[in-house]
C-alpha cells in the first residue's frame, strides 16, 4: 500500500528512527510482545514525545475464546508463555497490553475476521492513495451475539417492524428488496433515517477535520439479518453518494456464509 514497513524493530531503536529526518513514504512499524525490549510504558512515552509527525497507534484485538481456538487449531505455543497452556499467555498478554489498548487511535476487532478480511480492512483504512480521507465502516450485527468491539457509534434498529415475523420474508435478509421495502414501510423509518443521515453529515466532516482516519458505525437488531442489514445498506449507499470512502460488513450474514462454505467436521479458520 505504499508504506515503508518494519516489523519487530528492537525497542531501543524506535526513538532514533522516529526522530530522524523525513522519509519519502509513510512508515508502518509492527510491534508486539516478542519485540526485543518490549515495554508498554516506553511505547506510551514515544507516543507522547514531541515528534514532527505524531505516530498513530493501531491496536489489533480479539476475544479470548477465539484466540484460544486459533492457538488450539494451529498447535502453536503462546510466545508470552511458551511452556504453559495458551490461555495463560493470552491472559498475561491482555493485561500487559491494556494501557496500549486504551490509548489506541484505531482499534481493529479481529474476532470475526479471516486473514483476508483483516487485509481488506487494513487496506480500507490505510490506503496511501486515500490517506487524506476519512474511511468509514458501516456494519450490521445481532444484539444476541453482543455489540461489536471497537465501534465508534452504535444505532439500535430494534424499534422497526420485524420482517422475521412475516412468513414470506423470514428466509430472506436485508439485502433483498422485499425485506428492505417492508422495513422502510415502518411509520417511524423515514424520520429515523433522515435524522441518522443528518447526524452523520454533521459529525463526519468534524471527525475528518479533527484528523480521525477511521470511523465505524454499527447498526444492530435482534438477529442481525433483516432490519440492521437493510439500514446498513441504505446508509452506506447514501454516504458513498456523498463522496465518502465506505465499506460494508454484515457480521451475522458473513458468519452464516462462512459456516455454509465450511465442510462438516472442519473447524472454520
Amino acid at each position: 500500500m505504499g508504506y515503508e514497513a518494519i516489523d519487530n524493530l528492537p525497542m531501543h531503536l524506535l526513538p532514533r528512527l522516529l526522530s530522524g529526518g523525513p522519509v519519502e513514504r509513510p512508515l508502518a512499524i509492527g510491534v508486539d510482545t516478542r519485540t526485543r525490549g518490549f515495554d508498554p510504558t516506553a511505547i506510551l512515552e514515544i507516543l507522547d514525545s514531541d515528534t514532527q509527525t505524531p505516530p498513530t497507534l493501531v491496536f489489533l484485538d480479539c476475544n479470548q475464546e477465539t484466540l484460544l481456538r486459533r492457538f488450539t487449531e494451529t498447535r502453536r505455543r503462546h510466545p508470552a508463555a511458551p511452556d504453559e497452556a495458551p490461555i495463560v499467555g493470552i491472559r498475561y498478554e491482555a493485561e500487559l497490553l491494556q494501557s496500549l489498548r486504551e490509548r489506541a487511535d484505531i482499534l481493529i476487532e479481529t474476532t470475526d475476521f479471516s486473514p483476508h478480511d483483516l487485509k481488506a480492512e487494513m487496506g480500507r483504512i490505510f490506503d496511501y492513495d486515500q490517506s487524506h480521507s476519512l474511511a468509514i465502516s458501516v456494519q450490521s450485527f445481532s444484539y444476541k451475539r453482543g455489540t461489536p468491539r471497537g465501534v465508534d457509534m452504535i444505532i439500535d434498529c430494534r424499534f422497526l417492524q420485524n420482517p422475521h415475523w412475516q412468513e414470506d420474508l423470514r428466509a430472506l435478509n436485508g439485502t433483498d428488496k422485499a425485506v428492505a421495502d417492508f422495513v422502510k414501510a415502518d411509520p417511524l423509518y423515514n424520520a429515523f433515517f433522515e435524522q441518522l443521515c443528518g447526524m452523520c453529515r454533521l459529525l463526519l466532516p468534524a471527525y475528518r477535520k479533527e484528523g480521525k482516519a477511521y470511523f465505524s458505525i454499527g447498526l444492530g437488531c435482534s438477529g442481525g439479518k433483516h432490519r440492521s442489514v437493510s439500514v446498513t445498506e441504505s446508509l452506506a449507499k447514501l454516504l458513498a453518494e456523498d463522496g465518502w470512502q465506505v465499506s460494508i460488513r454484515h457480521r451475522e450474514l458473513d458468519r452464516l456464509l462462512e459456516s455454509l462454505a465450511t465442510p462438516k467436521g472442519t473447524a472454520p479458520k
